[in-house]
């Protein structure tokens, strides 16, 4: 009677068979990645597939170090590792442990390898970075006398500012010889005293461009004493020239812009900033003559010359309410005087005379007011009004006696 197996068994059987060969336990494939799937638990699963057939594939968390890049439908990959059969579904697979791009594995490889070297090295350190200038007057150019990318550099730089001075340096950028002729080209600018430099080309593949990820052009771009902003291929395409650059462009015509000031945008920045600044010159202007002003009447009023005709204006002043004074002074004792005349007026013997009145003196002029100081036979002068009279005494008649009488 012929034996009956079971699924297990019969998947067990058939996983043994694949372990026990040789060549499926250490196998490379080549194929086109589709179906590619990272899960959650860090494991891949993907498919390869060719013209002919398909194999499902799956790299575990575990080996991941086994993959340097990010894997992506549509790419064209070599994959290592052990073909196994899975056995509770009963299929075979490819338990990939390392992966890499078919045809350009090995100048990857290379390109990671001098990658890791030159950062180790430090030469990809910002310390050692070169600021761009942001006015250049003159720009210069490393890369194919004709192709897109010297068009376009042209064209953006020219549309910027035309006033600046392009030099190109005709490079060979593809073959054996691109770098040396790369290396000449920046030592040749650095020579001629550029302000700024670009170095790049057009895009390419891997090959095309490798002449940018070569030590030696890397070293030229690190040494060189003028600034160098790479712009080499596509904004995909990175290259050991784009970390050793001052600064890198993901395309030339974006690099012409990086290099190139706008002209009308400094023109309409130089303007604004002119009418700032005659502004403020003349806000300064006007607090530098208030602030003027202020030390001007201060000055004015701490001047020996202000003091003075100060002390002068005080003086007339007092010497105004001096004179006021005394012509107070002279009035009041002019109206007391007359007050006085008035008074003296009254008593004056000469006021007396012109109302009819006289009077008598004797020889010596001693004025006579008793009769008992003359005697007869004696002259006399009598004073009246308008002048005196000289008379002899006759007769003496005693005043007592008369009332008497």
């Amino acid at each position: 009677m012929q034996n009956v197996y079971t699924v297990a068994q019969v998947n067990s059987y058939i996983r043994n068979m694949f372990t026990q060969d040789f060549m499926l336990q250490k196998i490379r494939i080549r194929g086109e990645v589709s179906n590619c799937k990272y899960h959650s638990s860090g494991h891949i699963y993907f498919t390869l597939k060719d013209a002919k057939g398909t194999i499902s594939c799956v790299m575990f968390s575990s080996d991941r170090k086994g993959l340097s890049f990010r894997l992506a439908e549509g790419q064209q990959v070599i994959a290592g590792g052990s073909v196994d059969v899975y056995e509770r579904d009963g299929k075979y697979q490819l338990y990939a442990r390392e992966i890499e791009l078919d045809g350009v594995g090995a100048l990857y490889e290379k390109y990671e390898r001098l990658k890791r070297e030159l950062a180790e090295r430090g030469m990809f350190a910002e310390q050692y970075k070169q600021p761009i200038p942001r006015y250049v007057r003159t720009l210069g150019v490393v890369t194919a006398q004709t192709g897109a990318a010297v068009r376009d550099i042209i064209n953006v730089a020219s549309r910027r500012n035309p006033y600046v001075q392009i030099i190109l340096y005709p490079a060979i950028v593809q073959g054996e010889a691109a770098v040396p002729s790369i290396i000449n080209g920046i030592h040749a600018l650095e020579k001629q005293k550029v302000d700024v430099m670009i170095v790049g080309r057009g895009g390419g593949s891997i090959e095309d461009l490798w002449a940018f990820n070569e030590e030696a052009v890397a070293q030229a771009v690190f040494d060189c004493s003028i600034p160098i902003i790479s712009a080499v291929g596509h904004e995909t395409d990175v290259t050991i020239t784009d970390f050793v650059a001052d600064l890198r462009a993901p395309t030339p015509s974006a690099a012409a812009e990086l290099a190139v000031c706008d002209f009308v945008r400094v023109e309409e920045h130089m303007a604004e900033y002119a009418c700032t600044m005659q502004h403020l010159c003349r806000r300064t202007i006007q607090n530098c003559r208030g602030r003027l002003g202020q030390y001007g009447v201060r000055l004015k009023y701490l001047s020996p010359l202000n003091v003075l005709r100060m002390k002068k204006t005080t003086a007339l002043s007092l010497e105004e309410r001096l004179q006021a004074a005394m012509e107070r002074r002279l009035q009041e004792t002019r109206h007391r005087l007359a007050l006085y005349a008035e008074h003296m007026k009254g008593l004056s013997p000469l006021d007396k005379l012109s109302q009819g009145y006289a009077y008598a003196a004797d020889a010596s002029g001693r004025t006579l007011s008793s009769v008992n100081q003359v005697d007869v036979g004696e002259q006399i002068r009598v004073y009246v009004k308008d002048g005196s009279l000289l008379a002899r005494v006759q007769e003496v008649e005693n005043g007592e006696e008369e009332r008497g009488k």
